[in-house]
């Protein structure tokens, strides 16, 4: 009767404990097991992918898929509607490639849009500032801090994630996802509504590909809008010259380069166009192409012959407008 009590109290005492674990006693992780994984994995691993979607402040809805190699080194794309953009930052220099991103961060007057469509699909020097740092998402300790510890109220087991069996750890923040099997990777993480982190609200990202060697290096033929050199041609009229338009009206124009002499798809022009002063209606017009290309704040001149169709009521005006085709 005595072994009996024993064996009875023994398997009490044996309840008792699963009651207070969570695992129950079933060859789960424990939570701290989980969180130091993640935590661990995200601070130790050479690098990691990391790709979803979040919206901003604004309500745009972006995807995004970055891959991060440690220290300092990161490869993104991000698309919201046909706004695409792709970025390469190795520590201080970033690099950036997509128009429209760029005419968003340039100025609405005619040169900084000349300088936009001279930019085109290439890459140019920017600010790491304009790709949200995302330190809650990426760096272990405050990954931790801001998902992980006191943050998680309910557990979840035998979850799966991208076709791995997961922990679910949820809180009043996220919906974190962790591996079950070391090192314990971190999976997914879902933000809650109305939770917004590093500026990100809705934020539901997946993590793969650890210690992977992403082969990040700098891209080539960069434009660097400190210095205009690296842009292809883009001229500009100084002034236009009348003195010799008669039958048939010869005009020219002085242009001045603002970029380089390499790089544009094909040569610039300039169009010449004659017009009634008084109705406006264009009475002929000619077209000059640039060549050769002078370099940085270079000048050149280019000149063409208008055939005048009719006679002007009385005086007429010219105009020169300069086409660059950028590097398309």
């Amino acid at each position: 009767m005595r072994i009996q009590i024993r064996l009875l109290a023994a398997a009490g005492l044996g309840f008792a404990l699963a009651a207070c674990d969570p695992t129950l006693g079933l060859g789960l992780p424990s939570e701290r097991v989980l969180e130091d994984g993640a935590a661990n994995t995200l601070t130790q691993a050479k690098g990691f992918d990391i790709n979803g979607t979040y919206s901003t402040s604004a309500g745009e809805l972006w995807a995004i898929d970055v891959q991060l190699v440690r220290p300092n080194t990161e490869r993104a794309t991000a698309s919201t509607g046909d706004q695409k953009v792709e970025a390469i930052i190795l520590g201080e220099t970033a690099y950036f490639r997509g128009q429209k991103f760029l005419a968003a961060r340039m100025g609405s007057d005619p040169l900084s849009q000349n300088l936009v469509k001279a930019a085109g699909s290439s890459w140019w020097k920017g600010s790491p500032s304009f790709i949200p740092p995302m330190k809650e998402f990426t760096d272990g300790a405050a990954f931790r801090a801001t998902f992980l510890g006191s943050a998680n109220t309910q557990r979840q087991d035998h979850q799966t994630v991208d076709g791995q069996p997961a922990v679910q750890l949820s809180g009043t923040r996220a919906d974190v996802f962790i591996a079950t099997t070391p090192p314990y990777h971190l999976l997914r993480v879902h933000l809650k509504k109305d939770v917004v982190v590093d500026a990100m609200a809705g934020a539901d990202f997946h993590y793969k590909d650890f210690d992977r060697d992403f082969r990040i290096s700098a891209p080539t033929d960069v434009i660097d809008f400190s210095n205009l050199s690296t842009l292809p041609p883009i001229y500009t009229v100084v002034s236009v010259d009348t003195s010799r338009c008669a039958r048939p009206c010869v005009v020219s124009a002085l242009l001045r380069n603002l970029g380089g002499a390499t790089g544009a798809i094909g040569p610039s022009t300039v169009t010449f166009s004659l017009a009634a002063a008084i109705s406006g209606t264009v009475l002929g017009t000619c077209q000059a192409t640039v060549a050769p290309d002078v370099g940085y704040n270079g000048t050149t001149t280019v000149s063409c012959s208008i055939d005048v169709t009719s006679q002007p009521e009385n005086a007429a005006v010219v105009t020169a407008t300069a086409s660059n085709p950028g590097r398309g």
